[in-house]
Order: structure tokens, then sequence, then C-alpha cells
């Protein structure tokens, strides 16, 4: 089963929701905003892709943190804010049985459906 993390009104999930569905790939949306986050899967998802690939440096969120903390980032505030803030974590977040993937490219969501055949 597919999990796809998120918040629904982030255009980059909009574009891989709309990829899936027109490609018939059956997934689960969890909406970080209503849905909440794990802390004990955020921390797999830190200790399987790095802190600095989970979180989006392009993001609001990000922009809106102190100097201070931006400066002292490291895995364990990465882990402290995304729990706090989960919509700094990159998006959209595709769980699958065999690994992870973030942010939504059609190449490699192409490829996806290859491997998902």
């Amino acid at each position: 089963m597919i999990i796809m993390y998120g918040i629904k009104n982030c255009d980059s999930v909009k574009k891989a929701r709309k990829f899936l569905d027109e490609n018939n790939i059956s997934y689960e949306f969890h909406d970080f905003k209503t849905d909440g986050i794990n802390p004990i899967q955020l921390r797999s998802w830190i200790n399987q892709l790095g802190w600095q690939k989970l979180i989006n440096k392009r993001s609001t969120t990000w922009r809106n943190l102190p100097a201070e903390t931006k400066e002292n980032m490291d895995e364990t505030l990465a882990l402290v804010v995304a729990e706090e803030q989960p919509t700094i974590i990159k998006r959209p977040l595709l769980e699958l049985p065999e690994r992870i993937m973030v942010g939504f490219s059609e190449k490699s969501y192409s490829e996806l459906l290859e491997t998902q055949g």
C-alpha cells in the first residue's frame, strides 16, 4: 500500500495526486494539517533520508523560522521542528513498501508505475 503524506492545498501534492489518480494507482492520503504526524515515523524518515533531504528549506515554514533555529539546524532540531510544524517536511512524501520518495516529478512517478506494475 502506498501512503502519500502532505497537505491538500500544496501544488506539488495536487500534481502528485492527479498523476496517481489518472494512472489508477491506489494510495492513502495523510494530511499533516488534519491528521498530524507520528514522531516515531518522523524519526524513521530522517533515519532513511537524512534531515537535509526531508526538510524543505524553500518552504514558507522554513523562511518563518528564527534565524538562530535555521543556523543551528541538525537532526535533533529537525525532529523537533518537523513534529511541531510538519509543513516544513518536503512534499509530497510517498511511503512505499520498499522505500520512501520525497517530492514530485512525473519521471520518478512514471518509474514508480513500472516497478509497482
